[in-house]
């Protein structure tokens, strides 16, 4: 904190730049279109069989939407690649500027997908498929990373964090340390994870998942819903954006990073960790909890986490004046990529004025007494937001996000 208090004031942190690969397609754009709409992009899962499974469905990035690049690279590895891509033209970066920058990526899977499909034409058909074998140099999530820093020649920082469903998030908050601290004034950051066959059928072996879409803060919730995707942001110095004549979306004012140390899936039932990152995030800031106007929560659909984190906000909000969404509702649970989606989902929140709706929430949980945006987006002035993930082994992290006076709306993307 003694670090954060002597830099303050002295670099500020904005958003320049957003890429997207969501279950909606590719782009910014269909993504806050989506949401918005409140349209549910959970559905039946393609990329392989789920007969006999509890759940029998995905928010899947559409298959005509996954860019067809080199036959090496992984799906997720093409997720990034899309987003960064997108979050790159939208920056306006020029290759001397993306030189020095950094890379911080949060993955969970990597390329399992290919190496699940790998081991099974072996295992089952005999077949040894060179294509598919090729690709299981990107089997680890620190692929997504090396890509994207080869892509754009980046030479600064590269790093990938791994901290289960938080990865995304987390790495928005360890790329701003980098800008804050002087070593490069512009960073890619973000998460993305492919659905694979081994988390599917993880989450359906601990019973997490519902056979329908999940339903965020219901009296009947009975599970999450996986998803896919990714979300890249361009992480720049305010100063520095300004000098090029860069317009940004937001400034990232700040994040808190805790470890419950409790239990490997469930959350602490007193929701410790996760309020001290939200407490973490609103002191780095350097605004108070009244001034937060919406939270993004992690919102999973499951009995216990959404407990917890309803437990945790009400610890650290009063109820009667913050407003509360859950975007997994409408595009899955996307493992990694799921804090950097939804940072997203925040920062797109303050530029419109519009709050996007928890969807499938026809009777509220009366345990949680939040306006959680039931159906229908709301129009609301947002001035601060933050957005929440909270993953396995107690990992939470908390952004918090300030509209800019001159901040670009989704409309203007």
């Amino acid at each position: 904190m003694k670090r954060a208090e002597a830099r303050a004031g002295v670099r500020r942190v904005v958003v320049t730049g957003i890429g997207v690969a969501s279950p909606y397609g590719l782009g910014r754009s269909p993504f806050w279109t989506g949401l918005a709409a409140g349209r549910c992009a959970i559905g039946p899962v393609t990329l392989f069989e789920t007969e006999g499974f509890r759940s029998r469905i995905a928010a899947e990035v559409p298959v005509g939407d996954v860019p067809r690049a080199s036959r090496r690279r992984s799906r997720a590895d093409r997720l990034a690649l899309a987003a960064a891509d997108e979050a790159v033209a939208d920056a306006a970066l020029t290759p001397a500027e993306l030189r020095p920058a950094g890379v911080v990526i949060g993955g969970i899977g990597g390329g399992m997908l290919e190496a699940e499909a790998c081991h099974w034409r072996r295992a089952r058909e005999g077949l040894d498929d060179p294509v598919l074998r090729r690709r299981l140099r990107h089997v680890m999530p620190w692929s997504h990373a090396d890509v994207l820093a080869r892509r754009y020649g980046a030479t600064g920082p590269r790093e990938t964090v791994v901290l289960a469903c938080s990865s995304g998030g987390a790495a928005l908050g360890l790329a701003a340390d980098l800008v804050l601290d002087g070593i490069t004034p512009v960073v890619l950051a973000g998460g993305v994870d492919a659905l694979t066959r081994i988390c599917f059928m993880g989450f359906n072996a601990l019973k997490l998942v519902a056979p329908e879409p999940c339903r965020p803060f219901a009296r009947d919730r009975r599970g999450m819903s996986i998803g896919e995707g990714a979300g890249v942001v361009v992480l720049e110095d305010a100063a520095h954006a300004r000098a090029r004549g860069a317009r940004p979306y937001a400034e990232l004012l700040g994040y808190g990073l805790t470890t419950d140390a409790y239990h490997p899936t469930s959350p602490h039932p007193d929701a410790e960790g996760s309020v001290r990152a939200m407490v973490e995030a609103l002191e780095r800031a350097r605004v108070p909890a009244s001034a937060v106007d919406y939270v993004n929560a992690h919102g999973t659909g499951t009995v216990q986490n959404d407990r917890a984190e309803a437990l945790a906000l009400r610890k650290v909000f009063d109820p009667d004046a913050i407003l509360v969404s859950a975007t997994k509702s409408l595009i899955g649970h996307t493992m990694a990529a799921s804090g950097a989606l939804e940072a997203i989902a925040t920062v797109l929140t303050l530029g419109a004025a519009l709050v996007p709706p928890t969807a499938h929430l026809d009777e509220p949980d009366p345990e949680i007494p939040f306006d959680c945006v039931p159906g229908t987006a709301r129009p609301a002035a947002v001035e601060v937001a933050m957005s929440n993930s909270f993953g396995f082994g107690g990992q939470n992290v908390a952004l918090v996000f300030r509209r800019l006076e001159d901040g670009r709306a989704p409309d203007a993307v």
